[in-house]
């Protein structure tokens, strides 16, 4: 008999594991599998049921994409003339989101890095539970101090006739980002390893030396992923600009100017459009343009973040 006969033969057999265990961490693994797919399935479901909707207006034979696309007139209730153009409420979309991110960008990042690098521990327990607290603040509250304190300021400081615009709208939808870009963005700052810190501090460099050329090159992916979740915020916000804008149907030429979203217009006229009349299928319509076009911004933030990660 050979040594490894021996080794065998001494070596001590391994307890077998309770026929319970088993089943229980197979059915365990399948759990896990299932809530993973899942979020695939409901995504799917969402898209198939809104389309359904739609899809009758499409094939009618009288339904003009290109005028849904393209077209700046929307008058869905003429009784001479219906017409079903989205393309000012998709440029509102657009403008609004882009004022809230110029200013909410910055300030959130800002705000991150302060309470990650510069604020104390009591200090940042104090800071981190209001934007906590700012998070939590409903979106209609934010829609009533837009129509009642924000309106009254840009009036005031600006002449502007109305103040239900498109500043107001950016303004209380760069408040309602902020929140979520300083929450992952010091997540992100905070997971770089202080070994990082500790390197750059030692070889002389200063406070933002270290923010700008070793924090944010080792926390780019959190942090661009802070400012995607802020945009996709702003692009699915409804009551807020439901009541911040003025919601008037028009290509926005400056930021005082009232615009109407693709999310406001859906919550106003859904509940007034007849069920299975082409107004109430032409919302649905709209619900898949937009759903396309968050689609659209998440695919495109994918690739610049594998882009960013090769680099």
């Amino acid at each position: 008999m050979g040594s490894a006969d021996l080794v065998g033969a001494d070596a001590p057999e391994r307890p077998r594991r309770p026929r319970w265990a088993v089943w229980g961490e197979r059915a365990l693994e399948t759990i896990i599998r299932l809530s993973g797919v899942s979020a695939i399935i409901f995504v799917l479901a969402i898209f198939f049921f809104v389309f359904r909707e739609a899809a009758p207006v499409l094939f009618n034979g009288h339904f003009n994409i290109l005028q849904f696309l393209f077209s700046t007139a929307w008058y869905p209730t003429s009784e001479s003339n219906i017409r079903y153009g989205t393309f000012a409420l998709t440029l509102g979309s657009f403008s609004v989101t882009a004022l809230a991110m110029a200013l909410a960008v910055p300030f959130g990042l800002g705000a991150a890095i302060y309470i990650s690098e510069f604020s104390g521990p009591k200090q940042k327990e104090t800071l981190k539970v209001i934007i906590e607290l700012l998070a939590a603040i409903p979106s209609v509250v934010w829609g009533f101090i837009g129509l009642t304190i924000m309106n009254k300021i840009i009036v005031a400081v600006t002449g502007a006739p109305v103040g239900v615009n498109l500043l107001n709208g950016g303004i209380i939808l760069a408040l309602m980002s902020v929140p979520i870009i300083v929450s992952i963005g010091e997540d992100a700052l905070k997971a770089v390893p202080d070994s990082y810190r500790e390197a750059a501090l030692a070889i002389g460099t200063t406070k933002w030396q270290l923010i700008y050329r070793v924090l944010f090159p080792a926390a780019k992916n959190g942090l661009l992923a802070a400012v995607l979740l802020g945009v996709g915020r702003a692009v699915g916000e409804t009551m807020a600009v439901l009541m911040a804008t003025g919601h008037a149907v028009q290509i926005p030429h400056g930021v005082l100017d009232s615009v109407r979203t693709l999310t406001a217009n859906i919550a106003a006229e859904l509940g007034e459009a007849a069920a299975g009349s082409d107004h109430y299928r032409v919302l649905f319509l709209t619900g898949v343009l937009l759903f396309c076009i968050t689609f659209a911004v998440n695919l495109t933030a994918d690739f610049v973040i594998r882009g960013v990660r090769r680099k």
